[in-house]
């Protein structure tokens, strides 16, 4: 079975490659300067900080093993293909909440970039999902971890 496409944005795709950059170096040789003054503390059979900083090398090379596969499998959305007839990855979201009558605005990008905070939000999620093929005008029904919610689209932009 192939692997997954990782779908990605120009911006996600430069960020991933940033942190992919930097776990590779800086912060290899921290975690192996770890284990060299662990090591010079003598017996490493019953050394903690040797334990510790090989168990943080293994999660370390976990990472980038995951991230070079994600990148790997790649397919980063080209903002001039966007087209805003219709909620799609890539595009940025107006809705409105039809309880509160608040307005948010999200994009919608791959589960690698989703950043809640940021109103990134993944095209898995219940919210992302529901609103993917959606148009201006169009009320959105979701059953999220929340609860249920209703939307109302109002814009659809790049």
């Amino acid at each position: 079975m192939p692997d997954k496409k990782t779908i990605l944005t120009y911006e996600g795709l430069k960020n991933l490659e940033k942190e992919l950059e930097y776990l590779k170096g800086k912060k290899r040789m921290e975690v192996a300067e770890k284990i060299k003054k662990a090591i010079s503390f003598g017996d490493i059979s019953e050394n903690s900080e040797y334990d510790e900083a090989k168990n943080e090398q293994a999660a370390l090379e976990s990472k980038i093993s995951k991230l070079e596969k994600s990148l790997g499998n790649a397919e980063v959305i080209d903002d001039d293909s966007i087209t805003t007839d219709q909620v799609r990855i890539g595009c940025k979201v107006k809705i409105m909440d039809l309880e509160d009558k608040e307005e948010e605005i999200y994009q919608i990008v791959g589960s690698m970039e989703a950043d809640p905070a940021r109103q990134r939000i993944s095209d898995e999620s219940p919210v992302g999902s529901a609103l993917l093929g959606k148009k201006v005008g169009d009320d959105v029904e979701v059953t999220a971890p929340l609860g249920f919610l209703q939307f109302k689209i109002l814009e659809i932009s790049k």
